[in-house]
């Protein structure tokens, strides 16, 4: 089987440890793997529009580094979706405002770094509501367009049920990861206060404030939640 072929089958498989396994062991490469995720949002995302900033230039540069990296982490050659209320160091942070349009952070949120560091690598920003708060965003649900995907981790989670990414991250105050997540019939895992942190993500109530995961299966979001510390 090519690679190509193989991307493309493990971009739909709810087995996360197996396609960062199969990353790790070169029978699949990350720039395969990373054009297969890119062919799917193609196919869909002018309908769901799940995604705020995607640079698919970007993405398979970034790609590219982990086939030749000797160092691999938990999620090696993964791509995921980051909501657009993470500061991102190579992608703007415009927290689903025209008051934000083009913000660059200067370093990535602690929780994108985790990601960065276990072999990750954020595929794009999804899409936020306004402030993470009560205006809706365009994102429409992956299952039916007529539908809303719910919020405010609406492109996080249309992005994932959509199989753009395998997982994805979000935050959540009061229902904005696990909302979405049933709307769009996916996994949504919000942890306990901090155990991912929020740090440097836009702030909304720092007592409540969770930083969530989305997947396609309960094993995913575990191996997501569970990021080297």
């Amino acid at each position: 089987m090519s690679s190509s072929s193989s991307a493309a089958k493990l971009a739909r498989a709810d087995d996360l440890k197996a396609t960062v396994e199969a990353l790790s062991d070169g029978t699949l490469t990350a720039r395969a793997y990373c054009e297969s995720c890119l062919a799917r949002v193609r196919a869909s995302e002018a309908v769901i529009k799940a995604w705020v900033v995607l640079d698919e230039d970007r993405a398979r540069a970034i790609a590219a580094t982990r086939d030749v990296r000797d160092a691999q982490g938990s999620l090696h050659g993964i791509p995921v979706g980051v909501k657009d209320l993470f500061d991102t160091d190579d992608l703007p942070t415009e927290m689903g405002s025209p008051a934000f349009v083009g913000n660059q952070p200067a370093k990535n949120a602690q929780v994108v770094e985790r990601i960065v560091a276990a072999g990750g690598y954020a595929l794009g920003k999804t899409v936020t509501t306004e402030f993470a708060f009560m205006h809706p965003a365009e994102t429409r649900n992956p299952w039916n367009p007529r539908h809303t995907p719910g919020g405010s981790s609406s492109g996080s989670a249309a992005a994932v049920a959509a199989g753009h990414v395998p997982v994805a991250i979000g935050t959540q105050t009061n229902g904005s990861v696990i909302r979405p997540a049933a709307y769009c019939g996916v996994v949504g895992f919000k942890p306990t206060l901090d155990t991912l942190p929020i740090q440097g993500a836009l702030p909304f109530a720092q007592t409540l404030d969770h930083v969530g995961v989305f997947a396609r299966s309960v094993a995913d979001a575990r191996l997501l939640h569970r990021v080297p510390r």
